[in-house]
C-alpha cells in the first residue's frame, strides 16, 4: 500500500479485511486454529458485564467465524497454557498473552492510573494490600469473597464496616485486588459464572511470558501502535491510540517512528478531517463479500467517530438511556452486509422461553427499497444462525421499527 490518497470506499475495505471480515468463514466447525486467526487480527478481545445476549468477549469471533464452542475462548483464556489473559488493553480486555511485556509500563504507573477505591486502598492501607496478596499467594486462586473468608477468619474485626472512604470488608478486598490486578501482581485464573477468580500472575502465565524481558517504554508503546495500525488497517491518529488507550505525547512519538522505519504510510482519505495511516502491509481488496452482526464492543465500531467517517454510520449504546427517550433500543447491534453497515437490531436472548427476540429493526438509510429485500433476507438468516449459536430454538419478529414489516417477512 504506497498511495498517498485514497477514497472512503478504499478505508472501508482496508479496515474490513484488517479485521477479518471478507474471508469465507470455516466449512466446518471452527477449531482453536480458527480462534487464533482471530487473534491475529483483533489483538483484544473486549469483557464487558452485559449479558443481555451473549458476554461481549464471544460475540467478535461469532462475528467473524459463525457458529463456534465458546469453550475455545474459554480454554485459550483460563486453562492449561494460556494463550490470552485479562488486562487492561482498549479496555477491560482478552489480550494475547505476548502482549504483557508491552503492558507492563501501565502496571508500573498503577499508582498514578488507579482511580477511587483501588487508590485509596493502596494509598492508606498498604499492608492491608500486602496482606490481600499474600493471602491469593498461599490460597488462591480464589475470588473477592474467597479471601474475604479467609482474612475474616484471621481477623474478625474486617467485618466490621469500615468508613474511611476506601470500601467495607468484601468491597476493601475487592478494592485490593483490583489494584493488584492493575499492578500486573496477579490476574484472572478463572471465571466460573463470570466471577473472576484472581491468582498470582507469575503462577498463571506461561513461564515465558514472565521470563521476557520488559522492553523499553518507548519500544512498548511503538509495538502496540503498530499493533492498532496492523488490526485497524486505516485509522487516524486518535483512532490509533484509543485501541490500547496511549496518551496523546506517547501515541505521537510512537507514529513518527513508525512512519520513519516505514511500518505505517500517511495518506488522506477522502472525506476524513484529519490526517490518517495506512499500515505498510494492508490489504485493499476489490470487493468484501461478508454478512454479520457486530457487538457494540467489537473493535470495527468501537471507536464510534471512525465508525461514523467509514460508514457514516451513528452509533451510541443506549443502555443507560431512559426507555422512553431510546431511538433504536436496548443491546443495538449493527448488520455488516459487504462493505457497508446496512441496519440495526436491538435483540435480547430470551433463555427461558427459548427465544432470540427482536424488538426492534432499522435500516440504514442509504438502503435502497431495491436492497432493502436482500438486506432483510440475509438478516434473517445471520439471526437464526445467532439463534441456533446461543442454543435458542426461534427467532422473534421485532414489532418496531421501519425495517420490521421487511425483516419480519423474511423471517
Amino acid at each position: 500500500m504506497r498511495k498517498t490518497t485514497i477514497s472512503n470506499a478504499e478505508a472501508r475495505r482496508i479496515a474490513l479485511a484488517a479485521q477479518g471480515f471478507g474471508e469465507p468463514r470455516p466449512s466446518a466447525v471452527p477449531t482453536v486454529r480458527h480462534l487464533r486467526k482471530v487473534l491475529a487480527r483483533t489483538n483484544a478481545l473486549q469483557i464487558d458485564s452485559i449479558n443481555v445476549l451473549v458476554r461481549a468477549h464471544y460475540m467478535p469471533v461469532f462475528s467473524r467465524l459463525g457458529p463456534y464452542a465458546t469453550q475455545l475462548v474459554d480454554r485459550a483464556a483460563y486453562e492449561g497454557k494460556r494463550e490470552l489473559f485479562e488486562y487492561w488493553g482498549h479496555a477491560a480486555s482478552l489480550l494475547p498473552v505476548r502482549l504483557q511485556p508491552l503492558l507492563r509500563w501501565r502496571m508500573a504507573a498503577a499508582d498514578e492510573a488507579a482511580w477511587g477505591a483501588m487508590k485509596n486502598v493502596n494509598r492508606d492501607h498498604r499492608d492491608f494490600v500486602r496482606r490481600v496478596k499474600e493471602v491469593v499467594a498461599e490460597h488462591g486462586p480464589l475470588p473477592a469473597r474467597g479471601i474475604e473468608a479467609v482474612l475474616a477468619q484471621e481477623d474478625a474485626s474486617l467485618l466490621v464496616r469500615r468508613k474511611d472512604n476506601w470500601g467495607w470488608n468484601w468491597g476493601a478486598v475487592k478494592a485490593a485486588l483490583e489494584y493488584l490486578f492493575w499492578t500486573g501482581e496477579v490476574t484472572t485464573a478463572a471465571r466460573p459464572n463470570f466471577e473472576r477468580s484472581y491468582g498470582l500472575t507469575e503462577h498463571v502465565l506461561p513461564p515465558e511470558i514472565i521470563a521476557t524481558p520488559t522492553p523499553p517504554i518507548d519500544v512498548a508503546h511503538r509495538e502496540l501502535m503498530a499493533l492498532s495500525a496492523e488490526s485497524l488497517g486505516v485509522a487516524t491518529e486518535g483512532d490509533l491510540r484509543d485501541y490500547f488507550r496511549l496518551k496523546p505525547q506517547a501515541a505521537r512519538e510512537a507514529i513518527a517512528a513508525l512512519v520513519e522505519e516505514g511500518t505505517i504510510i500517511p495518506v488522506q482519505v477522502e472525506g476524513w478531517a484529519k490526517p490518517a495511516y495506512v499500515h505498510a502491509e494492508a490489504k485493499v481488496p476489490r470487493a468484501v463479500r461478508a454478512a454479520a452482526l457486530v457487538s457494540p464492543f467489537d473493535p470495527l465500531v468501537w471507536e464510534r467517530d471512525r465508525t461514523l467517517r467509514l460508514w457514516d454510520f451513528h452509533y451510541r449504546i443506549e443502555i443507560y438511556v431512559p426507555e422512553a427517550k431510546r431511538k433504536h433500543g436496548y443491546y443495538v447491534l449493527p448488520f455488516l452486509l459487504d462493505e457497508m453497515l446496512a441496519a440495526r437490531v436491538d435483540l435480547k436472548a430470551d433463555r427461558r422461553e427459548s427465544v432470540l427476540r427482536v424488538p426492534s429493526a432499522w435500516r440504514e438509510p442509504h438502503v435502497t427499497e431495491a436492497d432493502a429485500g436482500r438486506v432483510a433476507a440475509e438478516l434473517a438468516e445471520e439471526l437464526r444462525r445467532m439463534a441456533r449459536w446461543l442454543g435458542l430454538e426461534k427467532v422473534e419478529a421485532p414489532a418496531r421499527g421501519d425495517f420490521a414489516r421487511e425483516l419480519s417477512a423474511a423471517l
